[in-house]
């Protein structure tokens, strides 16, 4: 236990520590943008008619902290990072975490639940891909996951609006019907966004069912043929029980170590869907920031977060590998 303790101790040290230097990363990067805070929000007020001077900007400068050391201004956006404030959008002048609300948790939820649903799919056809004689079927899933892996969510996504458009005279975007979009939450809501989230999450589930589903298949192939396997077969275990206790108990290792980066990667294609949808969350947030408006202030916090949530499921998914794979137990007692 003191051993196990150990290990998450170590763990979320470690995570922590990932966190900082993501965060300086970030804030780095924030910096290295062409002019600072101070000198762009003016000069978008510039481009509304606002008549800037030089002596406005310095004023700017002092009233946001900008004239502080480098390393000073890091260490307090780091300690709001950590404490959830992430200090006003540079161009929108509105504090970031009401800006964000509740966008990035919808952001969030659609993404594990098209990891969710992707896994529900893959891990069982991807052990039937490597186990299965059938030729036919083995074919007809491989020629499906490399569909997945061929076709871009975006052109899914135009597809699908195209067909809902002509066939139900509806384009299905957006997370909200318009007498729901503004409303507070409410049961209603939230039957109201499950009708339409689903739509989002098939789409970015698509590639990723795809991905590991070739994944699961390559692991499953590697582990049927070992020796561990032939024995338990000589020892008469067959079938399912099989399957489950030991081979595919030892492919699916690595794919909860890797849930961190599939969800990284879905969240990578998130913008791109959420254009074409429509969508009012996170992804578009941060095209918006970073493409549009230049507000690296809500780029870097939106980009932090996503890296929170990240690094708290890989902290996660260490953990449950502890509990369930011997090897790695075994690694931390030794």
């Amino acid at each position: 236990m003191l051993q196990f303790a150990r290990f998450a101790g170590t763990r979320a040290m470690l995570a922590v520590i990932t966190l900082v230097m993501v965060s300086l990363i970030v804030f780095s990067l924030m910096e290295l943008v062409p002019g600072d805070c101070a000198e762009r929000y003016l000069a978008f007020k510039n481009t509304q008619g606002s008549q800037i001077s030089v002596a406005d900007i310095e004023a700017e400068r002092v009233r946001l902290g900008l004239d502080k050391p480098y390393i000073i201004r890091w260490a307090r956006w780091i300690v709001g990072a950590f404490g959830g404030d992430f200090g006003d959008s540079c161009i929108l002048r509105v504090n970031i975490a009401q800006l964000l609300g509740d966008k990035f948790w919808i952001s969030l939820w659609i993404c594990l639940s098209s990891l969710l649903l992707a896994y529900i799919i893959a891990i069982p056809v991807g052990i039937i891909a490597a186990t299965s004689k059938n030729v036919v079927l083995n074919n007809s899933l491989r020629f499906v996951s490399y569909l997945g892996l061929a076709m871009p969510n975006f052109l899914l996504a135009l597809m699908i609006i195209l067909f809902s458009t002509v066939v139900f005279g509806d384009t299905l975007t957006g997370l909200f019907s318009k007498e729901f979009r503004d409303a507070a939450w409410s049961y209603d809501r939230v039957i109201d966004f499950l009708s339409r989230a689903w739509l989002p999450v098939f789409i970015l589930g698509w590639s990723a069912t795809a991905f590991a589903i070739q994944t699961v298949r390559a692991l499953m192939s590697d582990e049927v043929g070992k020796l561990y396997v032939t024995a338990a077969s000589a020892r008469g275990v067959t079938g399912r029980a099989l399957l489950w206790r030991y081979p595919a108990r030892h492919a699916l290792g690595p794919i909860i170590n890797s849930l961190g980066f599939d969800l990284n990667r879905i969240f990578n294609e998130l913008p791109i869907v959420a254009l074409i949808l429509t969508l009012t969350e996170a992804g578009s947030l941060l095209i918006e920031s970073l493409a549009r408006s230049n507000d690296q202030q809500l780029a870097g916090a939106i980009i932090f977060m996503l890296t929170a949530s990240i690094v708290g499921i890989n902290f996660v998914t260490d953990i449950i590998l502890a509990l369930t794979d011997p090897r790695v137990r075994r690694s931390i007692l030794s």
